[in-house]
Protein backbone atom coordinates (compact mmCIF):
# COMPACT_ATOMS: atom_id res chain seq x y z
CA UNK A 1 0.00 0.00 0.00
CA UNK A 2 1.46 3.16 -0.85
CA UNK A 3 0.90 7.15 0.49
CA UNK A 4 -2.19 8.96 -0.88
CA UNK A 5 -4.06 5.13 -1.56
CA UNK A 6 -7.46 5.26 -0.56
CA UNK A 7 -8.64 2.20 1.10
CA UNK A 8 -11.82 0.63 2.80
CA UNK A 9 -11.74 -1.92 6.19
CA UNK A 10 -13.96 -2.30 8.90
CA UNK A 11 -12.56 -1.68 12.16
CA UNK A 12 -11.56 -4.41 14.18
CA UNK A 13 -10.09 -3.14 17.59
CA UNK A 14 -9.48 0.09 18.88
CA UNK A 15 -6.39 0.39 20.91
CA UNK A 16 -5.46 3.82 23.45
CA UNK A 17 -5.73 6.24 22.62
CA UNK A 18 -8.55 5.86 20.28
CA UNK A 19 -6.15 4.15 17.37
CA UNK A 20 -8.45 1.64 15.52
CA UNK A 21 -7.11 -0.57 13.40
CA UNK A 22 -8.15 -2.88 10.94
CA UNK A 23 -6.70 -5.33 7.76
CA UNK A 24 -6.36 -3.91 4.55
CA UNK A 25 -6.96 -6.57 1.52
CA UNK A 26 -3.73 -6.80 0.62
CA UNK A 27 -2.81 -7.35 4.22
CA UNK A 28 -1.58 -3.96 5.42
CA UNK A 29 -2.32 -3.31 8.96
CA UNK A 30 -4.10 0.02 8.58
CA UNK A 31 -4.21 2.75 11.84
CA UNK A 32 -7.03 5.29 12.00
CA UNK A 33 -8.09 7.95 14.61
CA UNK A 34 -11.72 8.56 16.10
CA UNK A 35 -13.26 5.00 15.13
CA UNK A 36 -15.06 2.81 16.76
CA UNK A 37 -15.20 -1.50 16.32
CA UNK A 38 -17.20 -2.25 13.38
CA UNK A 39 -17.44 0.89 11.63
CA UNK A 40 -16.47 0.53 8.01
CA UNK A 41 -14.51 2.80 6.86
CA UNK A 42 -12.87 4.68 3.68
CA UNK A 43 -9.21 5.94 5.16
CA UNK A 44 -6.28 8.05 3.16
CA UNK A 45 -2.98 6.58 3.96
CA UNK A 46 -0.92 9.19 5.01
CA UNK A 47 2.24 6.75 6.17
CA UNK A 48 3.28 3.20 5.07
CA UNK A 49 6.26 0.87 5.82
CA UNK A 50 6.81 -3.02 5.47
CA UNK A 51 2.64 -3.33 5.85
CA UNK A 52 2.23 -0.87 8.48
CA UNK A 53 0.09 2.19 7.53
CA UNK A 54 -1.35 5.14 9.22
CA UNK A 55 -4.67 6.89 7.64
CA UNK A 56 -6.90 9.40 7.85
CA UNK A 57 -10.37 8.96 8.11
CA UNK A 58 -12.66 10.32 5.17
CA UNK A 59 -15.83 8.75 5.74
CA UNK A 60 -17.99 6.57 8.05
CA UNK A 61 -19.04 3.73 5.42
CA UNK A 62 -21.38 2.26 7.87
CA UNK A 63 -21.96 2.13 11.61
CA UNK A 64 -20.84 0.08 14.10
CA UNK A 65 -23.19 -2.58 15.57
CA UNK A 66 -22.45 -0.81 19.03
CA UNK A 67 -23.79 2.26 17.88
CA UNK A 68 -27.19 2.94 19.24
CA UNK A 69 -27.46 6.41 20.18
CA UNK A 70 -28.49 9.65 18.43
CA UNK A 71 -25.79 12.21 19.05
CA UNK A 72 -26.70 14.49 22.03
CA UNK A 73 -24.30 16.81 20.98
CA UNK A 74 -25.49 19.54 18.04
CA UNK A 75 -21.31 19.72 16.96
CA UNK A 76 -20.86 16.10 17.23
CA UNK A 77 -18.43 15.15 14.35
CA UNK A 78 -17.26 18.59 13.92
CA UNK A 79 -15.30 19.98 16.79
CA UNK A 80 -12.09 17.50 17.89
CA UNK A 81 -13.78 16.84 21.49
CA UNK A 82 -15.71 13.69 21.88
CA UNK A 83 -15.51 10.94 19.64
CA UNK A 84 -18.36 8.41 21.27
CA UNK A 85 -21.36 10.50 21.27
CA UNK A 86 -23.26 7.66 19.27
CA UNK A 87 -22.69 4.70 21.87
CA UNK A 88 -23.92 4.01 25.24
CA UNK A 89 -22.20 5.17 28.20
CA UNK A 90 -21.73 1.30 29.57
CA UNK A 91 -20.22 0.91 26.13
CA UNK A 92 -18.10 3.47 26.04
CA UNK A 93 -16.94 3.13 29.34
CA UNK A 94 -16.16 -0.56 28.58
CA UNK A 95 -14.22 0.39 25.00
CA UNK A 96 -12.30 2.72 27.05
CA UNK A 97 -11.64 -0.06 29.53
CA UNK A 98 -10.58 -2.54 27.34
CA UNK A 99 -8.48 -0.12 25.40
CA UNK A 100 -6.20 0.65 29.16
CA UNK A 101 -6.50 -2.68 30.59
CA UNK A 102 -4.44 -4.17 27.17
CA UNK A 103 -2.01 -1.03 27.00
CA UNK A 104 -0.79 -1.73 31.00
CA UNK A 105 -0.99 -5.74 30.43
CA UNK A 106 1.72 -5.08 27.59
CA UNK A 107 4.24 -4.19 30.41
CA UNK A 108 3.36 -5.25 33.72
CA UNK A 109 5.24 -7.98 34.13
CA UNK A 110 3.75 -11.03 35.28
CA UNK A 111 6.99 -12.58 37.11
CA UNK A 112 6.18 -10.18 39.86
CA UNK A 113 3.28 -11.40 41.22
CA UNK A 114 -0.70 -11.70 40.38
CA UNK A 115 -2.18 -7.64 40.33
CA UNK A 116 -5.71 -7.05 40.25
CA UNK A 117 -7.70 -4.91 37.60
CA UNK A 118 -10.38 -3.69 38.91
CA UNK A 119 -12.04 -1.91 36.23
CA UNK A 120 -13.83 1.28 36.01
CA UNK A 121 -15.18 4.14 38.42
CA UNK A 122 -18.41 5.65 36.39
CA UNK A 123 -18.21 9.63 36.61
CA UNK A 124 -20.95 10.34 38.99
CA UNK A 125 -21.86 13.29 36.13
CA UNK A 126 -22.06 12.39 32.30
CA UNK A 127 -23.21 15.91 30.93
CA UNK A 128 -21.50 19.17 32.22
CA UNK A 129 -19.00 17.70 34.20
CA UNK A 130 -15.78 19.82 32.73
CA UNK A 131 -14.41 22.73 35.27
CA UNK A 132 -12.07 23.83 33.09
CA UNK A 133 -12.19 24.70 29.27
CA UNK A 134 -9.62 26.54 27.08
CA UNK A 135 -11.38 28.02 24.08
CA UNK A 136 -9.21 29.40 21.22
CA UNK A 137 -9.87 31.99 18.48
CA UNK A 138 -9.71 31.46 14.58
CA UNK A 139 -12.06 31.77 11.89
CA UNK A 140 -14.18 29.06 11.15
CA UNK A 141 -12.39 28.52 7.29
CA UNK A 142 -9.75 29.83 5.98
CA UNK A 143 -10.50 33.70 5.81
CA UNK A 144 -13.60 33.18 7.38
CA UNK A 145 -15.33 34.94 9.76
CA UNK A 146 -14.17 35.12 13.23
CA UNK A 147 -14.75 32.11 15.61
CA UNK A 148 -13.98 30.97 19.33
CA UNK A 149 -14.27 27.06 20.25
CA UNK A 150 -12.54 24.03 19.62
CA UNK A 151 -10.76 23.05 17.16
CA UNK A 152 -12.38 21.35 14.03
CA UNK A 153 -11.95 17.24 14.17
CA UNK A 154 -8.21 16.60 11.91
CA UNK A 155 -7.60 20.59 11.30
CA UNK A 156 -4.79 22.51 13.18
CA UNK A 157 -6.69 26.16 11.92
CA UNK A 158 -10.14 25.67 11.61
CA UNK A 159 -11.64 26.77 15.09
CA UNK A 160 -16.10 25.46 15.24
CA UNK A 161 -18.29 27.80 17.37
CA UNK A 162 -19.65 25.56 20.21
CA UNK A 163 -22.08 27.42 22.26
CA UNK A 164 -24.07 24.42 23.08
CA UNK A 165 -21.05 21.84 24.12
CA UNK A 166 -22.73 19.06 26.16
CA UNK A 167 -19.67 18.57 28.70
CA UNK A 168 -19.63 22.26 29.79
CA UNK A 169 -22.62 24.10 32.19
CA UNK A 170 -24.49 26.38 29.94
CA UNK A 171 -22.65 29.25 31.83
CA UNK A 172 -19.45 28.20 29.64
CA UNK A 173 -22.11 29.26 26.46
CA UNK A 174 -23.22 32.44 28.07
CA UNK A 175 -19.48 33.32 28.01
CA UNK A 176 -18.44 32.02 24.83
CA UNK A 177 -21.13 33.49 23.21
CA UNK A 178 -21.04 37.11 24.65
CA UNK A 179 -17.22 37.02 24.13
CA UNK A 180 -17.15 35.99 20.07
CA UNK A 181 -20.47 38.09 19.54
CA UNK A 182 -18.29 41.39 21.27
CA UNK A 183 -15.14 40.99 19.53
CA UNK A 184 -16.37 40.30 16.32
CA UNK A 185 -18.54 43.15 16.31
CA UNK A 186 -15.49 44.89 16.54
CA UNK A 187 -13.47 43.59 14.21
CA UNK A 188 -10.40 42.59 16.39
CA UNK A 189 -7.78 40.46 15.39
CA UNK A 190 -7.28 36.93 16.35
CA UNK A 191 -3.55 35.46 16.28
CA UNK A 192 -2.31 33.94 13.41
CA UNK A 193 -0.47 30.44 13.76
CA UNK A 194 1.10 30.80 11.01
CA UNK A 195 2.28 34.41 10.39
CA UNK A 196 2.39 34.79 14.01
CA UNK A 197 0.67 38.29 13.91
CA UNK A 198 -2.83 39.49 15.76
CA UNK A 199 -4.81 39.89 19.06
CA UNK A 200 -6.85 37.35 19.98
CA UNK A 201 -5.51 34.05 21.36
CA UNK A 202 -7.50 32.07 23.97
CA UNK A 203 -10.73 32.08 26.39
CA UNK A 204 -10.26 30.93 29.38
CA UNK A 205 -12.90 29.78 31.36
CA UNK A 206 -13.73 28.28 34.79
CA UNK A 207 -16.65 27.37 36.60
CA UNK A 208 -16.76 25.56 40.13
CA UNK A 209 -19.45 22.40 39.91
CA UNK A 210 -20.36 22.86 44.04
CA UNK A 211 -20.22 26.83 44.18
CA UNK A 212 -21.02 27.77 41.05
CA UNK A 213 -18.23 30.44 40.65
CA UNK A 214 -17.10 31.62 37.31
CA UNK A 215 -13.52 32.73 36.36
CA UNK A 216 -12.95 34.39 32.62
CA UNK A 217 -9.51 35.10 31.18
CA UNK A 218 -8.93 36.92 28.10
CA UNK A 219 -5.61 35.50 26.45
CA UNK A 220 -4.32 37.83 23.74
CA UNK A 221 -0.66 39.35 22.84
CA UNK A 222 0.52 42.77 23.12
CA UNK A 223 -0.21 43.74 19.48
CA UNK A 224 -2.42 46.32 18.30
CA UNK A 225 -5.98 44.86 17.89
CA UNK A 226 -7.04 46.84 14.89
CA UNK A 227 -5.66 48.20 12.08
CA UNK A 228 -3.52 51.19 12.49
CA UNK A 229 -5.69 53.43 10.51
CA UNK A 230 -8.48 52.32 12.46
CA UNK A 231 -7.37 50.99 15.92
CA UNK A 232 -8.07 54.31 17.62
CA UNK A 233 -11.36 55.10 16.08
CA UNK A 234 -12.58 51.76 16.11
CA UNK A 235 -11.66 51.33 19.88
CA UNK A 236 -13.08 54.91 21.45
CA UNK A 237 -16.24 54.35 19.45
CA UNK A 238 -17.23 51.18 20.23
CA UNK A 239 -16.48 51.20 23.63
CA UNK A 240 -17.88 54.39 24.31
CA UNK A 241 -21.34 52.82 22.67
CA UNK A 242 -20.92 49.94 25.01
CA UNK A 243 -20.51 51.93 28.41
CA UNK A 244 -22.58 54.63 27.06
CA UNK A 245 -26.12 52.80 26.06
CA UNK A 246 -25.02 49.07 27.02
CA UNK A 247 -25.48 48.13 23.55
CA UNK A 248 -22.64 47.77 20.76
CA UNK A 249 -21.20 50.32 18.76
CA UNK A 250 -21.12 48.34 14.99
CA UNK A 251 -17.46 48.30 14.17
CA UNK A 252 -16.11 49.80 10.99
CA UNK A 253 -16.75 48.06 7.67
CA UNK A 254 -14.04 45.77 6.17
CA UNK A 255 -12.14 46.45 9.83
CA UNK A 256 -11.88 43.00 11.26
CA UNK A 257 -8.25 42.48 10.65
CA UNK A 258 -5.51 44.21 9.17
CA UNK A 259 -3.98 42.61 5.52
CA UNK A 260 -1.06 40.29 5.79
CA UNK A 261 1.51 43.18 4.66
CA UNK A 262 -0.15 45.32 7.45
CA UNK A 263 0.12 42.69 9.87
CA UNK A 264 3.63 42.13 9.86
CA UNK A 265 4.22 45.69 11.71
CA UNK A 266 3.76 44.92 15.30
CA UNK A 267 3.96 46.96 18.33
CA UNK A 268 2.27 47.97 21.73
CA UNK A 269 -0.79 48.28 21.49
CA UNK A 270 -2.30 52.06 22.67
CA UNK A 271 -2.85 51.46 26.26
CA UNK A 272 -5.98 53.97 26.89
CA UNK A 273 -7.39 52.09 23.84
CA UNK A 274 -7.08 48.41 24.96
CA UNK A 275 -8.32 49.16 28.26
CA UNK A 276 -11.35 50.62 26.61
CA UNK A 277 -11.93 47.83 24.52
CA UNK A 278 -11.43 45.33 27.47
CA UNK A 279 -13.42 47.67 29.96
CA UNK A 280 -16.50 47.11 27.27
CA UNK A 281 -16.20 43.09 27.28
CA UNK A 282 -16.51 43.13 30.94
CA UNK A 283 -19.49 45.44 31.20
CA UNK A 284 -20.92 42.39 28.02
CA UNK A 285 -20.06 39.74 30.27
CA UNK A 286 -21.10 41.48 33.67
CA UNK A 287 -24.66 42.29 31.70
CA UNK A 288 -25.49 38.16 30.82
CA UNK A 289 -27.37 36.20 32.54
CA UNK A 290 -25.40 32.79 34.70
CA UNK A 291 -27.03 30.08 36.93
CA UNK A 292 -23.48 30.46 38.67
CA UNK A 293 -21.60 33.96 39.85
CA UNK A 294 -18.96 35.33 37.65
CA UNK A 295 -16.53 36.44 40.39
CA UNK A 296 -13.64 37.03 38.22
CA UNK A 297 -12.56 38.87 34.75
CA UNK A 298 -9.17 38.68 33.67
CA UNK A 299 -6.48 39.61 30.93
CA UNK A 300 -3.68 37.64 30.09
CA UNK A 301 -0.72 38.83 27.98
CA UNK A 302 1.04 36.11 25.81
CA UNK A 303 3.52 36.69 23.47
CA UNK A 304 4.54 33.27 23.04
CA UNK A 305 4.79 31.61 19.25
CA UNK A 306 3.86 27.94 20.76
CA UNK A 307 0.06 27.34 20.77
CA UNK A 308 -0.38 27.10 24.57
CA UNK A 309 -1.67 29.70 27.46
CA UNK A 310 1.25 31.05 28.89
CA UNK A 311 1.19 33.59 31.52
CA UNK A 312 3.14 37.00 31.09
CA UNK A 313 1.35 39.09 32.62
CA UNK A 314 -2.30 39.48 34.19
CA UNK A 315 -4.66 41.91 34.68
CA UNK A 316 -7.83 41.82 36.73
CA UNK A 317 -10.40 43.65 35.14
CA UNK A 318 -13.39 42.79 37.70
CA UNK A 319 -13.59 40.92 40.73
CA UNK A 320 -11.10 38.76 41.79
CA UNK A 321 -8.28 36.13 40.21
CA UNK A 322 -9.42 33.05 41.87
CA UNK A 323 -12.58 31.20 42.92
CA UNK A 324 -13.59 28.85 45.19
CA UNK A 325 -14.47 24.49 45.00
CA UNK A 326 -15.14 22.49 47.33
CA UNK A 327 -14.17 18.30 47.67
CA UNK A 328 -14.45 15.88 50.27
CA UNK A 329 -15.86 18.34 53.00
CA UNK A 330 -12.72 21.11 52.29
CA UNK A 331 -12.26 24.13 50.35
CA UNK A 332 -10.20 24.70 48.27
CA UNK A 333 -9.03 28.30 46.58
CA UNK A 334 -8.32 28.02 42.48
CA UNK A 335 -6.34 30.33 40.25
CA UNK A 336 -6.13 31.20 36.91
CA UNK A 337 -3.15 28.65 35.73
CA UNK A 338 -2.98 26.30 38.66
CA UNK A 339 -4.23 22.76 38.09
CA UNK A 340 -7.09 21.24 39.60
CA UNK A 341 -8.97 18.32 38.39
CA UNK A 342 -11.52 18.99 35.59
CA UNK A 343 -14.53 17.05 36.99
CA UNK A 344 -15.52 18.03 40.27
CA UNK A 345 -17.56 15.17 41.53
CA UNK A 346 -15.62 12.60 39.54
CA UNK A 347 -12.35 14.26 41.13
CA UNK A 348 -13.89 13.05 44.34
CA UNK A 349 -14.29 9.35 43.05
CA UNK A 350 -10.94 9.62 41.88
CA UNK A 351 -9.45 10.44 45.31
CA UNK A 352 -12.00 8.24 47.30
CA UNK A 353 -10.21 5.71 45.51
CA UNK A 354 -6.59 6.66 46.31
CA UNK A 355 -7.40 6.94 49.88
CA UNK A 356 -8.73 3.35 49.61
CA UNK A 357 -5.33 2.50 47.76
CA UNK A 358 -3.35 3.82 50.44
CA UNK A 359 -5.27 2.29 53.44
CA UNK A 360 -4.01 1.83 56.70
CA UNK A 361 -0.22 2.31 55.42
CA UNK A 362 -0.17 5.85 57.08
CA UNK A 363 -0.23 6.53 61.02
CA UNK A 364 0.61 10.06 62.93
CA UNK A 365 4.78 8.75 62.04
CA UNK A 366 5.03 8.73 58.38
CA UNK A 367 5.44 11.65 56.06
CA UNK A 368 3.72 12.22 52.92
CA UNK A 369 5.23 13.21 49.99
CA UNK A 370 2.54 14.67 46.94
CA UNK A 371 4.57 15.06 44.30
CA UNK A 372 3.17 17.07 41.47
CA UNK A 373 0.53 18.87 44.11
CA UNK A 374 -1.42 21.62 41.95
CA UNK A 375 -3.64 23.40 44.55
CA UNK A 376 -3.11 20.51 47.35
CA UNK A 377 -5.97 18.50 46.99
CA UNK A 378 -4.46 15.01 47.61
CA UNK A 379 -1.72 16.20 50.02
CA UNK A 380 -5.29 17.83 52.28
CA UNK A 381 -7.17 14.72 51.94
CA UNK A 382 -3.86 12.64 53.22
CA UNK A 383 -2.97 14.97 56.07
CA UNK A 384 -5.22 13.84 59.12
CA UNK A 385 -3.75 10.40 59.08
CA UNK A 386 -0.12 11.10 58.50
CA UNK A 387 2.78 13.28 60.48
CA UNK A 388 3.24 15.40 57.62
CA UNK A 389 2.79 15.74 54.25
CA UNK A 390 4.98 17.63 51.95
CA UNK A 391 3.34 18.97 48.55
CA UNK A 392 5.62 19.70 45.56
CA UNK A 393 4.07 21.79 42.47
CA UNK A 394 5.85 23.82 39.52
CA UNK A 395 3.35 26.15 39.14
CA UNK A 396 4.20 28.89 42.04
CA UNK A 397 0.11 30.05 42.37
CA UNK A 398 -0.77 26.88 42.80
CA UNK A 399 1.38 26.48 45.84
CA UNK A 400 0.64 29.19 46.95
CA UNK A 401 -2.95 28.70 46.73
CA UNK A 402 -2.41 25.25 48.63
CA UNK A 403 -0.77 26.98 51.56
CA UNK A 404 -3.97 29.21 51.58
CA UNK A 405 -6.22 26.15 51.14
CA UNK A 406 -4.34 24.07 53.79
CA UNK A 407 -5.10 27.13 56.33
CA UNK A 408 -8.45 27.93 55.56
CA UNK A 409 -8.93 23.92 56.23
CA UNK A 410 -7.09 23.91 59.67
CA UNK A 411 -4.03 21.83 58.17
CA UNK A 412 -1.27 22.38 60.27
CA UNK A 413 0.69 19.80 58.74
CA UNK A 414 0.90 20.76 55.28
CA UNK A 415 3.67 22.15 53.65
CA UNK A 416 4.21 23.23 49.92
CA UNK A 417 6.86 24.06 47.78
CA UNK A 418 6.70 25.29 44.69
CA UNK A 419 9.56 24.53 42.10
CA UNK A 420 10.33 21.40 39.73
CA UNK A 421 9.82 18.20 41.57
CA UNK A 422 13.42 17.12 39.64
CA UNK A 423 15.20 20.30 41.10
CA UNK A 424 13.46 20.48 44.79
CA UNK A 425 13.49 16.85 45.82
CA UNK A 426 17.45 17.50 45.92
CA UNK A 427 16.61 20.40 48.90
CA UNK A 428 14.40 18.51 51.05
CA UNK A 429 15.79 17.60 54.12
CA UNK A 430 12.82 15.06 55.13
CA UNK A 431 12.74 11.69 53.96
CA UNK A 432 9.24 10.31 52.23
CA UNK A 433 7.01 7.32 53.75
CA UNK A 434 5.02 7.00 51.34
CA UNK A 435 4.62 9.01 47.84
CA UNK A 436 1.89 9.55 46.04
CA UNK A 437 2.18 10.75 41.97
CA UNK A 438 0.29 12.88 40.07
CA UNK A 439 2.02 14.53 37.52
CA UNK A 440 1.00 16.45 34.34
CA UNK A 441 0.14 14.26 31.34
CA UNK A 442 4.07 13.35 29.97
CA UNK A 443 4.30 11.06 33.02
CA UNK A 444 7.21 11.97 35.43
CA UNK A 445 10.47 13.49 34.08
CA UNK A 446 13.27 10.05 34.14
CA UNK A 447 15.79 11.70 36.23
CA UNK A 448 12.73 13.00 38.36
CA UNK A 449 11.52 9.05 38.32
CA UNK A 450 15.17 7.83 39.37
CA UNK A 451 15.10 10.49 42.41
CA UNK A 452 11.63 8.91 43.53
CA UNK A 453 12.74 5.50 43.73
CA UNK A 454 16.03 6.14 45.42
CA UNK A 455 13.84 6.66 48.55
CA UNK A 456 12.98 3.41 48.60
CA UNK A 457 9.53 3.91 49.95
CA UNK A 458 7.44 0.51 50.41
CA UNK A 459 4.43 1.97 48.58
CA UNK A 460 3.05 4.60 46.51
CA UNK A 461 0.20 5.43 44.65
CA UNK A 462 0.37 6.68 40.91
CA UNK A 463 -2.19 8.61 39.69
CA UNK A 464 -2.38 9.35 35.99
CA UNK A 465 -4.72 11.21 33.06
CA UNK A 466 -2.80 9.49 30.36
CA UNK A 467 -2.22 5.60 30.59
CA UNK A 468 0.50 5.76 28.14
CA UNK A 469 2.16 7.90 30.58
CA UNK A 470 2.12 5.82 32.93
CA UNK A 471 2.31 2.52 30.92
CA UNK A 472 6.11 4.05 30.37
CA UNK A 473 6.61 4.89 33.91
CA UNK A 474 5.72 1.34 35.00
CA UNK A 475 8.46 -0.29 33.16
CA UNK A 476 11.24 1.76 34.70
CA UNK A 477 9.69 1.22 38.18
CA UNK A 478 9.32 -2.41 38.07
CA UNK A 479 13.10 -2.52 36.63
CA UNK A 480 13.85 -0.95 39.46
CA UNK A 481 12.21 -3.29 41.97
CA UNK A 482 8.68 -2.43 42.20
CA UNK A 483 5.79 -4.24 41.37
CA UNK A 484 1.97 -3.63 40.43
CA UNK A 485 -0.54 -4.23 42.93
CA UNK A 486 -3.75 -2.89 42.15
CA UNK A 487 -5.28 -0.67 39.20
CA UNK A 488 -8.42 0.89 39.21
CA UNK A 489 -9.72 3.47 36.49
CA UNK A 490 -11.50 6.35 37.06
CA UNK A 491 -13.80 7.89 34.50
CA UNK A 492 -13.30 11.84 34.62
CA UNK A 493 -13.91 12.39 30.93
CA UNK A 494 -17.21 10.97 29.66
CA UNK A 495 -17.61 10.92 25.56
CA UNK A 496 -14.01 11.31 25.11
CA UNK A 497 -11.51 8.83 24.58
CA UNK A 498 -9.49 9.42 27.97
CA UNK A 499 -9.61 7.15 31.50
CA UNK A 500 -8.05 8.60 34.62
CA UNK A 501 -6.13 5.37 35.80
CA UNK A 502 -4.69 4.96 39.57
CA UNK A 503 -2.20 2.34 40.22
CA UNK A 504 -1.17 0.70 43.65
CA UNK A 505 2.56 -0.14 43.55
CA UNK A 506 4.57 -1.68 46.32
CA UNK A 507 8.48 -2.60 46.75
CA UNK A 508 9.91 -6.16 46.08
CA UNK A 509 11.35 -6.89 49.76
CA UNK A 510 14.50 -8.90 49.19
Amino acid sequence: MKKGQVTEGVIERVDFPNKGIFTAEDGSRVVVKNTIPGQKVSVRILKARKGNCEGNLLEILEPSPMEREEPGCVHAGICGGCIYQTLSYEDQLRLKTDQVKRLLEGVILPENGAYEFTGSEMSPCRTGYRNKMEFSFGDEYKDGPLALGMHRRGSFYDIVNVPDCRLVDPDFGTVLSVTLSYFKERGVSYYHKMRHTGYLRHLLVRRAAKTGEILVDLVTTTEEPWPKQTQVSTACTACAGAEGSGEPAPAEEGSRGPAPAEEASRGPAPAAAEQELLAGWAQALLGAAYTGTLTGILHTKNDRVADVIADEGTEVLFGRDYFYEELLGLRFLITPFSFFQTNSYGAEVLYETAREFIGDALSEKKTVFDLYSGTGTIAQMLSPAAKKVIGIEIVEEAAEAARENAARNGLTNCEFIAGDVLKVLDTVAERPDYIVLDPPRDGVHPKALEKIIRYGVEQMVYISCKPSSLARDLVTLQARGYRVKKITCVDMFPFTGNLEVCAKLERISG
